[in-house]
């Protein structure tokens, strides 16, 4: 494997700039291990976690991967997320991903043993407040990403955050999935990219094989395209993109009846062990956390009907507009190296052209120069 140095891979100590961000029921450590292992960065998800089960997994990442950089992932709002973030902690984990939320005190704690905290935002406003944190880098998650992306595509919210935050290590993510993507978001101003739908779709993830085969088949007819996909804060609660299905159009129809939202708040409330009176009071005084909460309960069940059962016509599956770029299964090795060899050709051939274009014009300005004399 030929290391590629970026900012990205200074600061997490990887040796190619390739992310696996934490997927849940996806980024498995044998899946963070295997990204690891071939130069990346690979990124536990901890949502579907309880503390233990989170230390065990970096124990046994430890043990897939001895020596190499890895992350955990802690969303913030999520049940459970400051416990797990706390064992990623006592563990003196490498890189803490961050998101929704406010982060300083991991940030503290992670900077006391020399770890790294990456946040993942969606905006400028997102950015500063990370970087306010204690953020060392930031993963700007764009419009094309799968789950969670924001209201910006990539080409331009890339580009925006770099140059406003110029000092500050990017991780593009939202519409990578090649060689051709990570020569473009380094051209935009990142230092590296992630690739969930992507390594979701490898061999060495736990994505069961007949969705995997349903997203990377390339024919038109019948196969997937980067258009099979719907963006919608229905699902979930959070505007989040899904893959395209009789099921999920359903689900993304139209936003759930406020009395369901509060009994789902209300039952999350009890699987939490919050007293009802404390429930209530935060579907009065914090409706919109309340009802993200209750609603991504709710979708928990259509989530793992497809990613863990591989029941696309039951389940609701989450993915990139990459779909439309994946066309195979390999191995996790393969993928890093293959992408590193397109992203390598890719750049030396923009160079070219513009090193080529850059003499043309010198001679046409030299030859009108000599016509104006």
């Amino acid at each position: 494997m030929v290391a590629i140095t970026t900012r990205i891979t200074k600061e997490f100590g990887c040796k190619i700039p390739l992310i696996c961000p934490g997927m849940s029921w996806i980024s498995t450590p044998e899946l963070v291990a295997a990204v690891s292992n071939a130069g990346g960065l690979g990124i536990l998800a901890t949502g579907p976690l309880d503390g233990e089960e989170t230390r065990k997994s970096i124990q046994r990442i430890r043990e897939l991967a001895p020596g190499k950089p890895f992350g955990v992932g802690a969303t913030l709002l999520m049940p459970g997320a400051k416990e797990n973030a706390k064992v990623a902690l006592d563990e003196n984990v490498p890189v803490i991903n961050v998101s929704l939320g406010k982060a300083d005190w991991i940030a503290s704690a992670a900077h006391d043993y020399g770890g790294k905290v990456l946040a993942t935002v969606t905006n400028a406003v997102h950015a500063k407040s990370a970087l306010e944190g204690g953020a060392d880098a930031l993963m700007v998650t764009g419009h094309e990403a799968a789950a969670h992306g924001g209201d910006v595509t990539s080409l331009v919210l890339i580009p925006s955050i770099a140059s406003r935050f110029p000092e500050v290590p990017l991780v593009a993510a939202g519409g990578f999935a090649d060689g051709r993507g990570l020569s473009a978001a380094l051209a935009l101003g990142a230092d590296g990219i992630a690739m969930g739908s992507r390594f979701a779709t490898t061999l060495e993830s736990p994505l069961p094989l007949h969705v995997k085969t349903s997203i990377s088949n390339p024919h038109l007819d019948g196969g997937a395209t980067e258009s099979d996909t719907i963006y919608s804060k229905n699902f979930d609660g959070i505007p989040a993109r899904v893959m395209k299905s009789a099921t999920s159009i359903k689900a993304n129809a139209k936003p759930t009846p406020i009395p369901v939202v509060i009994y789902r708040a209300i039952e999350a409330a009890r699987k939490m062990n919050i007293p009802l009176w404390k429930a209530i009071g935060g579907l009065m005084t914090e409706w919109e956390k309340m009802y993200i909460i209750a609603q991504f309960g709710a979708a928990t069940t259509a989530i793992q009907s497809a990613t863990v059962d591989g029941d696309l016509d039951k389940g609701v599956q989450f993915i990139g507009q990459t779909m439309g770029l994946i066309n195979d299964v390999p191995s996790v090795d393969e993928l890093c190296k293959k992408i590193i060899r397109e992203a390598k050709i890719t750049s030396r051939e923009t160079a070219c052209q513009f090193d080529s274009n850059l003499f043309s014009d010198s001679s046409h300005d030299s030859t009108n120069q000599n016509y104006g004399n």
